[in-house]
């Protein structure tokens, strides 16, 4: 095992009196697993220290929701404190950590040094652009809240620019908008982004008709939602062309802009009649990130064995292999479940994963020395396609439609945090069902986007010239 500890590095440890006495647990990522291993210790005899560089914990499945302008970011984000505000073995860090040190047993944040006889890493993935990290400023991904509210920036300002523009090539582009990968992120990104633009913007403009724009969702593999069983993988995508989206597969990505992205098409594939995608490009004025993932740099901070995507090959009780006071749960972790297939990068995995370290760690609390292997429960595949439509496949239970898409709502809800958030979610999905509004329509803050008039042209505006749309495609159920 190399040298991890880190050279050069000017940092102080803890004051005395708050180095506990009893044994130290670190949690590194306040995500799901690691939010749920740090409350499955409540009450045990150790003092837990939670690390994260952001002081809330953010509940991703539902993020696209706040970069489509459904939800706002307080509604699926809690303070980390005060989750754990009443636990009382439990401190809470906001700090980014850069290095561990492996022999002193001590993880280096900022400019302190926090010593740890347990440690867990639950930092979790960031969007993999398959080495063309340039890419990244004109595809966001979507994994914090800032990527959230940057997309729905672009989005709406889209549609701002749209109406200024007095070039009809210019408004076609600024009305186009790709999603790159057709996983359960991808679908439910281009449902969205399609249900604003047909549904809630239509009456609200004069010089554009929203329902002309365009969504393509594109994917590199044969089809979407590639984890999902067939049948309801093919529905998934019956459903998508209803609505409008346009779905190419077997379409990889070579080259991505500002202007849009450059598509390759895999042999024996072509495009549909009236594709966005000519001559393998796609002019686009929005592009959204969704086609993969790498871990975070846990394993290179510990020296760990690793796979093709950074995450740390684990021992079967989730500890690091040599380190046996070390676990990775999450997406930092890569883990083999008991049919030999790899365990999935979601939320019931992570927290599965935290309550099974936090358990074992009870155990040597306890002064236990077996140790237990970790068994993963698939508790099911979930994705929402629009508006009254998901596909839902739990054990032997397959929805889909207006039933699969009650399903979808009710579980989310569940795990939210708190009675105050389930509820309020739950009447503003409510609210905007009923009433087809979306409350958190703003358009906030700044970046190299620049300001709304920029990408139109100078010709002067007719006050009241009539809107030129588009031929809109069909609008689904």
């Amino acid at each position: 095992m190399p040298d991890t500890r880190p050279e050069a590095v000017s940092t102080t440890p803890l004051p005395a009196d708050s180095v506990p006495s009893r044994p130290r647990v670190v949690i590194i990522g306040a995500g799901f697993g690691g939010l749920q291993a740090a409350q499955a210790l409540d009450g045990a005899p150790v003092d837990v220290t939670v690390i994260d560089r952001e002081n809330h914990h953010l509940f991703q499945p539902l993020l696209y929701q706040v970069a489509t302008a459904s939800l706002s970011p307080a509604d699926i984000a809690w303070p980390i404190r005060g989750i754990l505000r009443r636990q009382r073995n439990a401190t809470v860090l906001m700090a980014d950590v850069h290095a561990i040190d492996t022999r002193a047993r001590m993880v280096h944040a900022g400019d302190i040094a926090i010593p740890y006889d347990q440690l867990i890493l639950a930092t979790g993935a960031t969007h993999s652009y398959f080495g063309h990290d340039d890419w990244a400023d004109a595809a966001p991904g979507l994994k914090r809240i800032e990527d959230a509210t940057t997309i729905r920036r672009r989005l709406l300002l889209a549609f701002e620019r749209a109406e200024m523009a007095g070039d009809d090539a210019l408004r076609q582009r600024l009305l186009t908008f790709v999603v790159v990968g057709a996983g359960p992120t991808g679908v439910e990104m281009a449902g969205a982004i399609v249900e604003i633009a047909r549904k809630i913007l239509a009456p609200d403009f004069r010089r554009i008709d929203p329902r002309a724009a365009r969504v393509v969702l594109v994917e590199a593999g044969p089809g979407i939602l590639s984890s999902f069983p067939q049948d309801l993988a093919e529905y998934a995508r019956t459903s998508l062309t209803a609505m409008g989206v346009e779905v190419l597969t077997g379409a990889r990505v070579t080259a991505c802009d500002a202007d849009g992205v450059s598509v390759d098409l895999a042999e024996g594939q072509s495009p549909p009649p009236d594709s966005a995608l000519v001559d393998g490009r796609i002019e686009a004025g929005t592009v959204v990130w969704g086609a993969g993932v790498v871990a975070s740099p846990a394993a290179r901070w510990i020296g760990g064995p690793q796979d093709r995507a950074g995450r740390i090959q684990v021992s079967p009780d989730l500890s690091v292999p040599g380190h046996p006071e070390i676990f990775a749960i999450g997406d930092t972790a890569s883990v083999t479940g008991t049919d030999g297939k790899p365990v999935p990068g979601i939320a019931p995995a992570a927290k599965q994963m935290g309550a099974h370290v936090a358990a074992l760690i009870r155990d040597r609390a306890a002064g236990k020395t077996a140790s237990r292997h970790f068994t993963y429960r698939h508790e099911g595949d979930l994705a929402t396609i629009g508006r009254r439509s998901a596909v839902v496949k739990r054990g032997r239970m397959t929805l889909t439609g207006y039933i699969g898409w009650l399903f979808w709502g009710v579980t989310h809800v569940y795990f939210l945090i708190g009675l105050r958030y389930r509820i309020a979610v739950a009447f503003k999905w409510a609210w905007d069902y009923m009433t087809l509004q979306r409350g958190a329509r703003l358009i906030t803050g700044t970046d190299h986007d620049g300001p709304v008039g920029q990408t139109a042209t100078r010709e002067p505006l007719v006050p009241h010239a009539a809107p030129q749309p588009q031929p809109a495609r069909a609008e689904g159920s």
